[in-house]
């Protein structure tokens, strides 16, 4: 049921950093951790560590909520009220005690949902956006030594993409033309990471997450105009079109303290400057219909995160955390499908031992994007974007 969910949301850029219940509560921290399956993720090098076997799922439904005010006026725009539910689901097994584990990840690093309607000042540059990402990653990790472990993974991305933007080609009664361009994709990549356990209190992991070009054919380019300019937008017709996901690279650190506190920090780059352009390859060109190339020229960006975690007992685990992101797109390439901005976040996390192998955990988290004035250099649509993100989220963990 997990898998069928919609995965639509995005962080920094369009990435999302929702990947596992616990390292949320913990600001998104897991490089340099061994907490459970979502280590397939943040670092397989880790997941041989892992004391059990475990099946988890778990899901973070997000309420995004963005706001435009065109410059030189008082309006305002909003998002519409969507919930997006992007989720994870691990499986991790192997001997007990073995030098190896195997296992399977499910989970959505990447995604878009943005809703401005019909009516806004920017519907010729966007009307709606929904952009999926899910990755499977069978992964292999082992332990070289006592304090040394490895681990890898193959990506394979089911990507798909929902854009409408309205067309200036007014019908008898007013209303705007519409395109919108449907479809679907795949793309392939890795994911590796090294973890080092000092047994003193201090980890430390490095993880890699590789660029996974997808590739969508024979999309759905649908165009509602006048009848009497149609002839001019042939359908049926389809597109091609490439979105080059980025890749991450990432170092984190665990110390803990003693039994009861858990510290960790983590620092991410993302390669975005490989996102230069959104383009779409018309099957069928006409003089007014020609291929679209949307200038992005996205920046690297880096985020920085820092979590703890108190247990008092076995039974009860409580979290908190933070971090900052920098933005990705760079002045006068910020789009309304993406209100690209710095941002802040705090996050709080409670676990909970429901049964002898069965484990709850809950997580919160607020992000603030800073607002941003911008003039766009493609559409021209200037004025300041202003986002908040609300995020709570719940997994369930069946361990052995």
């Amino acid at each position: 049921m997990l898998c069928i969910l919609p995965a639509l949301t995005f962080a920094q850029g369009f990435q999302v950093n929702l990947a596992g219940q616990k390292q949320i509560g913990m600001g998104h921290t897991g490089t340099g951790l061994a907490q459970d399956g979502a280590s397939i993720f943040f670092n397989p090098g880790a997941m041989v560590t892992l004391p059990e076997n475990s099946v988890q799922a778990g899901i973070s439904p997000l309420f995004f909520k963005s706001a435009f005010n065109p410059a030189g006026t008082n309006a305002t725009y909003n998002t519409s009220d969507k919930v997006a539910t992007p989720f994870e689901a691990y499986a991790v097994f192997g001997p007990k005690g073995s030098w190896w584990k195997a296992g399977i990840g499910v989970y959505t690093p990447f995604g878009g949902l943005t809703d401005w309607g019909n009516n806004w000042q920017g519907k010729y540059a966007v009307e709606s956006l929904n952009l999926k990402a899910i990755y499977f990653q069978p992964t292999i990790s082992v332990r070289l030594s006592k304090s040394l472990s490895i681990g890898a993974g193959f990506v394979y991305n089911r990507g798909s993409v929902d854009l409408t933007r309205a067309i200036p080609l007014s019908n008898s009664s007013g209303q705007d033309g519409q395109a919108e361009l449907k479809g679907s994709g795949k793309g392939y990549g890795w994911n590796a990471g090294v973890y080092f356990d000092t047994h003193k209190g201090l980890t430390i992991g490095v993880d890699y997450r590789s660029k996974v070009n997808t590739t969508i054919n024979d999309g759905n380019a649908i165009f509602k105009v006048p009848a009497s300019v149609q002839a001019s937008f042939p359908q049926p017709n389809t597109f091609k079109a490439g979105i080059p996901l980025p890749s991450t690279t990432s170092l984190g650190l665990g110390y803990a303290l003693n039994k009861k506190w858990l510290l960790a920090a983590d620092v991410n780059l993302v390669n975005w400057s490989v996102y230069k352009t959104l383009a779409f390859d018309y099957a069928s060109n006409t003089a007014a219909l020609q291929d679209t190339y949307s200038p992005r020229n996205y920046k690297n960006a880096f985020s920085v995160r820092g979590g703890a975690q108190y247990k008092p007992d076995n039974q009860w685990a409580v979290r908190a955390g933070g971090g900052y992101a920098s933005a990705a797109a760079q002045a006068g390439y910020v789009t309304p499908e993406v209100p690209d901005a710095n941002r802040y976040y705090v996050t709080a996390g409670l676990g909970y031992q429901a049964a002898k192998r069965l484990d709850i955990d809950f997580s919160f988290e607020f992000e603030r994007l800073l607002s941003r004035t911008q003039t766009n250099i493609e559409t021209q649509l200037s004025g300041t974007f202003k986002s908040n993100v609300y995020i709570p989220g719940i997994s369930l963990t069946y361990h052995w």
